[in-house]
């Protein structure tokens, strides 16, 4: 019975407000509601088969359809209900095969051994693929494990493979139950969340911090991918209020960036606190419209503020008419068009959520999530052979599973323990890609399966005994831990050992016959698990270049494109540019994730992780430039010939950078000079003040910090190499 669960993310510090209070309880409400949902509707899904089977007099076929509904639980996670539904059918029908192949192989051990390692490498291997498809190998691999030692006969693994598939579907069915209600609802709280994060940076102090709402963004596109047939005129809105959040987050980031330039200006006092009241109002609209799409809020306090931004933005070019000075009239010209553009953004915002007129779809929307099932197989597959080297971690945690299944069914097999399986179920819940994942759940599922144990036998000691009670205590085993346990596994391991035992009292196995002999298994496949990881770990700090090699890979395609496109005359391919901006999102959130491993990680330099730090958060000054020209229109500001050289450099100087982190020590020896391009681009004659002031210090800024991230990844390689870190350890 798998235990794996999705990790839970707090929002960070933000500064007070006085609508910030509002915010907080919008993003609050449906958060602080949904774990305690999902637990009664996955508890009744597991006890329902249990009492149906009890009063039929038939609890071994209960629990056997129990046992099915509590494997796919795992899998009822929030989200937009068809990838909910496409998750939990998986899991059923994944789970019944493993009933059916663990009962059928289970007369023979040697193919039950081979099934169930072959089985594991699989299962290892997936992880590469995402949470979604580790989760399911991990309950497959672990209902076969379960069913590859109970004496079933043909017949009989076939019915239990059935009933293991009703008690999913029952379980899928709860999930979905209110689908038809709030069709919708998954993907608004997504987009409602987006829209309050904007709002929430709009009033945030710029950074060297990631740019902003990027988790949202990613989040929200995701919960509206399973909307790409859907042509219903809500699906539309919906994408639209997406597609003006992109717009809205590139002219914020350029707006915010020219507040700060205007506030070291002593000339451009009034302009200055025009835009700071218009950023201020802004916010506000976009807190209302986050209320509104979850229906929670009216979208007319934002309505009527659209008047006040239009007067904010006239004052401001009012300014620009009367100064004399050319360097402040570029940075008010430039503030006007950026205020102008964000009160039409926010103005079609506010009309597409209080109206729900339908927009037209971006070309976005045949985005890759959008591809036929055969072409998305296709590429996992091709994902999969790609990862099928040494060099990949993955690989390597599918080979180090399959190794201590091995090991584990060998040693079982020895030792002829009554509940033997747990020696390879608690290998298969411990054993992680990463050093800190696996020896904290390692040392959590030792503990509480000792504490849950003690629990369950204080239970039977003081609880009456009767078969309805404990059908009852089952569904309050299963909300604790599909409640609690999500955020914590000390609890979730304490609840699930104490909820088996009752499962096999049900089936009429007596509790003092299972504690003791879990426990002995418990702890030694957690030893074995800890052991294999500790003879041959993955080290995230081996991981780490490849890492930030992939996130500057993915920087550079994104100003490729956008370069191309201005050199052209043209706006970037949203298409296009919407893909780049998904595949930048994700190549960084997961450099931050692997920063995160790396600190947990024993022996790990500290000098290492702060440079790395350093130069992480330098790269967010890189991507923010990057962003900020993509909100310059290429009419408004044509590609200076300059710029053709500038844009060339920074491309070969990021390929550089690339080459360098993957072992080629040469890649840097002949860099471009950008400051020279640089210097060329902003002397040009056709370099007018008032028209370029803009790109002028964006590219200045790219400058800095590409010239800083080569000086920082130099300087990162070198104290990892005095370290002497092997490449595949």
């Amino acid at each position: 019975m798998t235990e794996s669960a999705p990790a839970v993310t707090a929002d960070p510090p933000q500064p007070h407000r006085p609508w910030k209070l509002h915010r907080k309880k919008l993003l609050s409400v449906e958060t602080a509601n949904m774990k305690p949902l999902v637990g009664l509707r996955n508890a009744i899904g597991v006890a329902a088969p249990l009492a149906l089977g009890v009063a039929l007099g038939n609890p071994i076929a209960g629990v056997a359809a129990g046992f099915g509904a509590l494997q796919v639980s795992y899998s009822d996670s929030p989200g937009p209900y068809r990838q909910r539904a496409r998750r939990m059918l998986t899991a059923s029908v994944l789970c019944s095969f493993a009933v059916v192949a663990g009962g059928l192989a289970v007369r023979n051990p040697v193919a039950a051994g081979t099934l169930i390692v072959l089985w594991g490498f699989v299962a290892g291997l997936v992880v590469c693929l995402g949470e979604t498809a580790e989760n399911l190998g991990a309950i497959s691999l672990v209902t076969l494990i379960i069913y590859a030692v109970q004496p079933l006969t043909g017949w009989q693994a076939i019915i239990g493979g059935l009933l293991a598939l009703s008690g999913g579907m029952l379980q899928t069915s709860l999930a979905l139950l209110s689908w038809p209600i709030q069709r919708y609802a998954p993907e608004r709280r997504e987009l409602s969340g987006l829209y309050l994060q904007l709002s929430n940076a709009t009033i945030t102090p710029a950074s060297s911090e990631s740019p902003p709402a990027s988790q949202a963004f990613t989040a929200a596109r995701q919960a509206l991918a399973g909307l790409a047939d859907d042509t219903s005129l809500q699906a539309e809105g919906y994408w639209s209020l997406l597609n003006q959040a992109e717009r809205i987050r590139l002219t914020l980031l350029a707006l915010r960036r020219l507040r700060k330039r205007l506030e070291r200006e002593a000339g451009a006092q009034t302009a200055f606190q025009a835009v700071e009241e218009f950023l201020s109002a802004s916010a506000v609209v976009l807190a209302g419209v986050g209320g509104a799409i979850t229906r929670r809020a009216s979208v007319s306090s934002s309505h009527q503020l659209l008047p006040q931004l239009e007067t904010l933005a006239g004052q401001v070019r009012q300014e620009h008419a009367r100064e004399s000075v050319p360097f402040l009239a570029a940075l008010e010209n430039d503030a006007r068009f950026l205020m102008d553009a964000l009160t039409g953004q926010l103005c079609a915002a506010v009309r597409t959520t209080s109206e729900a007129t339908p927009a037209q779809l971006e070309e976005f929307v045949t985005r890759d999530a959008a591809r036929p099932w055969q072409a998305r197989f296709l590429g996992g597959m091709a994902k999969l052979r790609a990862n099928l080297t040494l060099q990949s971690s993955a690989f390597r945690h599918a080979i180090r599973l399959t190794l201590c299944l091995s090991l584990g069914e060998a040693i079982a097999h020895l030792l002829q323990n009554p509940r033997s399986y747990w020696l390879a179920m608690t290998i298969v819940l411990v054993l992680k890609q990463e050093f800190a994942a696996t020896f904290s759940r390692g040392v959590h599922r030792i503990m509480g399966t000792i504490l849950g144990l003690i629990f369950a036998t204080s239970l039977f000691h003081f609880l009456p005994h009767g078969i309805g009670l404990e059908v009852l205590l089952v569904g309050v085993l299963v909300f604790i831990l599909r409640w609690v346990g999500v955020g914590n596994y000390g609890v979730f391991t304490i609840a699930m050992s104490a909820l088996v035992v009752i499962l096999l009292a049900i089936t009429g196995v007596p509790p003092t016959k299972v504690m003791l002999p879990r426990a002995e298994m418990t702890l030694l496949g957690g030893v074995i698990a800890l052991a294999t990881y500790l003879v041959w770990p993955t080290w995230e700090r081996n991981q780490a270049p490849e890492m930030l090699a992939r996130l500057l890979a993915a920087y550079r395609e994104y100003f490729d494109a956008l370069a191309r496109a201005r050199l052209d005359g043209r706006r970037a391919n949203e298409t296009e540019l919407g893909h780049l901006r998904m595949a930048a999102r994700l190549a960084r959130s997961n450099m931050e994730a692997s920063l995160e491993r790396l600190r947990a990680e024993p022996g790990s330099n500290p000098d290492e992780i702060s440079l790395l730090a350093a130069l992480l958060a330098n790269s967010h000054r890189f991507v923010r430039a990057i962003m900020a020209i993509e909100v310059i229109s290429p009419e408004d500001a044509p590609a200076r010939p300059e710029f053709r050289a500038f844009a060339s450099d920074v491309s070969t100087t990021l390929d550089a950078l690339v080459r360098f982190l993957r072992g080629v020590h040469s890649a840097l020896h002949h860099r471009p000079d950008l400051r020279e391009d640089h210097h060329r681009l902003v002397n040009s004659a056709e370099s007018d003040v008032s028209r370029y002031a803009l790109i002028n210090e964006e590219t200045d800024r790219m400058t800095n910090s590409l010239n800083t991230l080569t000086e920082q990844i130099e300087s990162w390689l070198k104290l990892r190499q005095s370290h002497r870190y092997t490449p595949t350890a």
